[in-house]
């Protein structure tokens, strides 16, 4: 049996290592791709190109990862069903559900290194991803013009430059009714003015050259008191040397929920809840101080230090005392318990995201054991259907789960479904499947020993007529009653 067992746990290496290989690149181009925008044009190193690209693998891996098992299995077994070895196997009297036992013990630690995986790297890796990402939209301020706005543009002599457009064409880089403060000389003032420019970016991404037209100077210095200089022109290059600086880091910054480990998850979930009891006790105590408060009525003391609102002592000299404090401690009480409200929505939406975040690491870290189970029964359904019925049934199980498990983490992080349910239902859906197909699987495939399920109840049925035999209460040996 340790042959067999071996035997078909390597059959699955190969197909997991190219299913994951392919789906991994696939993924990882398109996710690149769609980031490509935010590189470019930013004067980059190599060494932070590299760190953006290994950062962004996990993501792509703790998506591939489960669905490469599934892949694998699928294949693997449609493969040996289709050479005749499972027949083979069950004609020498080894039953298919045992071939399926030991690749559920390597179904239980592919979980336990997607667990890991998804806990203590993941969230580091796309806590790293987005404090490089805030870092680089930062780098190039001139990329990050806005219409008429004042823009604050640095150089790396620490000189500053404010320029503002009435319009900026992000596509050809066109600046319209520009005007730009030049303060780069200490002791004089230079203001410029252009009716139309462009903007373009030297060689090595570090300098940002404006090509101005139809525009004036306009300049002041103290070294010429009481002289004003102005200065029309047809066309002038204005160089802004160093916009492209070398990329500061920040370090630190707060953390999504996506980006915490199980732990920082329960805390912040721990915390959600003692908010969530505090706002309780506040509601409690407000609502209790009003009852007891109209209850035993208001001192002449409280009377005279309540203060009466505004719009009901407008035009309310006549009305009495009581009736305005009254209506005074009425609306305190609702404006409390309006806030509270507010609040308590707040926590408990704060305090699901998080649960949401925790629930979906073990349920995705589960599914590899489902993906085991549900793999064989069905290549073994459909022994014919090769490549083409992998692809197939992979891509139609993946879009089950993956649209079962964002569509119930939306409805839970909006606090419409239990956390639990949400993240949990796709996960029973395709459990009882595969329980279905096992056991469809285990009652229609027989080896010379007979069918499982017919050996078990083979055994049951032998055992109860021994029983019957022997001879229940009231019945002698020789079936004549005591």
């Amino acid at each position: 049996m340790k042959i067999v067992t071996r035997y078909v746990i390597r059959a699955h290496i190969g197909p997991f290592v190219f299913a994951f290989t392919a789906l991994t690149g696939l993924i990882f181009l398109n996710a690149v791709a769609q980031r490509l925008d935010d590189l470019a044009g930013r004067g980059l190193g190599l060494a932070v190109i590299g760190e953006f690209f290994l950062l962004s693998l996990p993501h792509v891996v703790a998506l591939t990862f489960p669905m490469s098992i599934l892949v694998a299995t699928l294949y693997a077994f449609s493969d040996l069903t289709g050479n005749n070895e499972v027949a083979a196997m069950a004609s020498g009297g080894i039953h298919p559900i045992r071939l399926i036992i030991p690749l559920v013990g390597v179904g239980l630690a592919l979980a336990g290194t997607v667990y890991f995986f998804n806990d203590q790297v993941l969230p580091e890796a796309n806590h790293r991803l987005s404090s490089l990402l805030t870092d680089i939209g930062s780098k190039s301020p001139t990329l990050e013009l806005r219409e008429e706005v004042v823009n604050e543009i640095h150089t790396d002599d620490d000189t500053k430059y404010f320029l503002r457009a009435s319009a900026i064409d992000p596509q050809t880089n066109r600046l319209e009714d520009v005007t730009i403060f030049d303060l780069s000389e200490t002791g004089a003032s230079r203001t410029i003015t252009a009716e139309h420019g462009r903007m373009a970016f030297t060689a090595d991404l570090r300098d940002l050259v404006l090509t101005l037209e139809d525009g004036v100077v306009f300049e002041i210095s103290d070294a010429r008191p009481g002289i004003f200089q102005r200065l029309r022109y047809e066309t002038q290059i204005l160089p802004l040397r160093g916009v492209a600086q070398e990329l500061e880091r920040q370090a630190g910054g707060s953390r999504s929920d996506r980006e915490m480990t199980v732990a920082m998850l329960r805390a912040e979930a721990e915390s959600g809840r003692s908010q969530l009891r505090t706002v309780m006790e506040e509601s409690l105590e407000a609502s209790r101080s009003g009852v007891e408060t109209a209850l035993r009525g208001l001192t002449p003391e409280e009377l005279a230090a309540e203060p009466a609102p505004p719009e009901l002592s407008q035009g309310t000299q006549g009305a009495p005392q009581g009736e305005v404090t009254s209506a005074t401690m009425t609306r305190g009480v609702s404006s409390a318990l309006r806030i509270n409200r507010a609040r308590w929505d707040v926590y408990r939406l704060s305090v699901a995201r998080h649960l949401v975040e925790i629930h979906k690491k073990y349920a995705i870290s589960f599914a590899c054991i489902i993906f085991i189970l549900l793999g064989p029964p069905l290549a073994m359904r459909f022994p014919q259907g090769g490549v083409g019925m992998v692809i197939a049934v992979s891509v139609g199980i993946f879009f089950v789960y993956w649209v079962g498990l964002i569509g119930g983490e939306r409805f839970a992080d909006e606090g419409q479904v239990n956390p639990v349910v949400a993240m949990w239902a796709a996960n029973a859906a395709l459990l009882a499947t595969a329980i279905f197909f096992l056991w469809n699987v285990a009652d229609r495939v027989s080896t010379n020993r007979g069918s499982f399920w017919s050996e078990l109840g083979s055994r049951i049925r032998g055992t109860v007529g021994g029983l019957l035999k022997r001879g229940g209460p009231g019945v002698s040996s020789t079936g004549v009653g005591s």
